[in-house]
This record gives C-alpha cells, sequence and structure tokens, in this order.
C-alpha cells in the first residue's frame, strides 16, 4: 500500500462505514484507485469450472453491490470479479446503521439485507462492462418475494448475456428465512430451477453455490449431495458467520453477518470438510478471512481451487489484490508447485 492510498483509507475510516463505502465507489469512478492491470504469471494461470483466470484471487460480492465500477475493478489485480447482491426488483435493504467496523478484530458486520438496484439497472451497466475481465454475479431474492426460488432464475436470465458466471446466493443472514433455502429438499428444487434456466440460455454460464460457514456436518452432507446431483459448476465457501467468539470489538453484539479475519479458521474448516466431501466432483472457492498471500495460500492448501476476499479491503485498501496474487506466485515457486491447481488440497488434512 503507498502513502496515498494510506492517507486514503485514514480519512474514510474517520466517516461512518456506509458512507465511506459510497465515497470508496467515488473514488473508484475518479480513476483514484491502484491500477496495476492483469497480475498473472505460468504458475497463477488457472482453469475454474472452465473459466479462464488469469490469477485465482478474486473480488467477493458485496463490494460493488449495483455494477458501478466494473472496469477499475478489473485493473486492480483480480483475477475475477463478482458483484451483486442483485434482486429481480430493486429494494432498499434493512435500516441504517446497518454496516459496523471492528477495528481491534480486522473485521466488520453487515446487516444491509440485499440493499440494490434491481436487475434492469445492473443488466444495463453489464452490458457495458470491460470484455477481458471474468466477471460473475450474485443473484438475490426480494425479501417480499412470493416466489424466492423464482427470483434467482429471473434474475439469472436477465442479466446472463453479460455475464461468465452467476451465485446463487441462499445463505445471507440478513434476509429473513433465507438460509432455509440451505435444506436438501428446498436447495435441490432452487438449483433445479436455475439450472434449467441456465441451460435454455443461448449462450449457457457456469452456476456457482454459495454456503454459509454455520452449518452442522450432516448439512455440509446434504450440500455436497445436491451440488453433485444438481451439477452446479463450483461452491463458494463460505459467507458471513452469526458466530461472535473471540470477538473484541465495541460492535461485536451488532446483528447481522460478521466477516473478516475472525471468520478465517471457521471458514477454512468448512471449506476443507466440503472438499473431503465433493472428493473433486466440483471445485470449490474459498472466501472468509483472507487479508494475505499466506491465507489465501491456505485456503488453496485446504482445496480451494480459487479464493475471494472483501472485508480485508476496509483494512489494507484495494492494493491487496495485486499484493496477494503476487505473493501466491511466490509461495507457490517455494514449494515446488508449477501450477495453482498442483496445490489444491494439498494440506487439507491440516484442516479436518
Amino acid at each position: 500500500m503507498n502513502l496515498i492510498e494510506k492517507l486514503g483509507l485514514a480519512a474514510l475510516h474517520r466517516l461512518d462505514p456506509e458512507t465511506a463505502h459510497g465515497m470508496s465507489i467515488k473514488a473508484l469512478k475518479a480513476g483514484l484507485a491502484p491500477a496495476p492491470g492483469p497480475v498473472t504469471s505460468p504458475r497463477l494461470r488457472t482453469r475454474v469450472a472452465g473459466l479462464d483466470l488469469p490469477n485465482p484471487v478474486g473480488l467477493a460480492a458485496g463490494f460493488d453491490k449495483n455494477g458501478e465500477v466494473l472496469t477499475p475493478l478489473s485493473r486492480a489485480g483480480f483475477g475475477f470479479i463478482e458483484v451483486g447482491a442483485v434482486t429481480p426488483r430493486p429494494q432498499p435493504g434493512n435500516p441504517k446503521p446497518r454496516l459496523f467496523r471492528l477495528t481491534e478484530d480486522s473485521a466488520a458486520i453487515n446487516r444491509f439485507g440485499f440493499n440494490n438496484e434491481g436487475m434492469d439497472v445492473m443488466a444495463r451497466r453489464l452490458a457495458d462492462r470491460p470484455k477481458d475481465a471474468v466477471i460473475g454475479l450474485n443473484l438475490g431474492a426480494n425479501k417480499d418475494s412470493d416466489d424466492r426460488p423464482g427470483d434467482f432464475a429471473k434474475v439469472l436470465a436477465h442479466c446472463a448475456a453479460y455475464l461468465d458466471f452467476a451465485t446463487v446466493n441462499v445463505s445471507s443472514p440478513n434476509t429473513e428465512k433465507l438460509r432455509d433455502l440451505q435444506g436438501k429438499a428446498a436447495l435441490s428444487a432452487l438449483l433445479d430451477g436455475v439450472t434449467e434456466t441456465r441451460d435454455a440460455l443461448p449462450r449457457p454460464l457456469p452456476i456457482f453455490l454459495k454456503i454459509a460457514p454455520d452449518l452442522s456436518e450432516t448439512e455440509l452432507e446434504d450440500i455436497a449431495a445436491v451440488a453433485r446431483e444438481t451439477k452446479v459448476d463450483a461452491v463458494i465457501a463460505t459467507n458471513t458467520t452469526l458466530s461472535r467468539d473471540g470477538l473484541r470489538s465495541a460492535h461485536k453484539d451488532e446483528a447481522g453477518g460478521l466477516s473478516g479475519a475472525p471468520l478465517f479458521e471457521k471458514s477454512t474448516r468448512v471449506l476443507a470438510q466440503l472438499s473431503q466431501l465433493m472428493d473433486e466432483d466440483v471445485p470449490l472457492i474459498g472466501v472468509g478471512g483472507i487479508s494475505s498471500a499466506e491465507q489465501a495460500y491456505a485456503k488453496i492448501c485446504a482445496g480451494a481451487s480459487a479464493v475471494q476476499f472483501y472485508t480485508a479491503m476496509v483494512y489494507g485498501g484495494l492494493s491487496l489484490a495485486a499484493e496477494i496474487a503476487q505473493g501466491l506466485d511466490r509461495l507457490l515457486a517455494r514449494d515446488g508447485f508449477d501450477t495453482v491447481t498442483q496445490a489444491v488440497g494439498s494440506k487439507r488434512e491440516d484442516w479436518l
């Protein structure tokens, strides 16, 4: 991180977190962002769910909810970008305040509730996306929908022409009863509907499933079975957690999903368990608590074919994308791996 970025982060941290996030989006629109371009090497290039990635370090959903800064993000060093979540109709989300920094814990709690401008706005912005980036969309359901499973398919059909992949998000804790869709029967029906919609598209695309970290062993077994049966193309493990173990910050008891450093071990163990259950049937994308190349590498060695992060940028800036990718390249070389794929799952047993 350079001095300008450090000063910018310090200024943002003097603001309310949601206001600061809005200012960061405006800064990106104004071109005030690191732009190292594609970060890649023969070791970093990889193929996941049919997608050719320059590196396996992605941006998790939630940062660019409405697809406002696709071009600057595509130049920040990420191997792929996920935007959203987006619902069929615009919705305001939950009442403010709904985003809290936990600085002492290098974490955040949010209870946004899928606030977004809706699929029509997102589709218009995606139509102008940079063509040389890998961009996916996190699909959501309206809070007041009478057919939440149908909402996921509706957003997919509306935006698919501009996407490289789409993620079914049934793991946010901030929409009432949304996580109920992770149950075996409900999840199977939902994914059947989404994959049927995908298969009817002129250009079918990979479908990812994003799961919660707060799952029992039996629930993980059910999800693994459904993922295989419905032929999803990848599973993202994991979303935010409801756990508050070991937190020190003043906002530790706020309702919502916890992300950042405290999630790392919990999410990585779930990732390793799922990797063992899937046994390479479906690739995994590791998310939760990543703030360094070492942690990204740990996720890969635990079973992830690629990784994503977001909350760490609150504390480390956007330049983390390139730093993590470059550091990952060095770690792979250090351990004698010629490709990312060779490292996937190489230390899974350490997390079981």
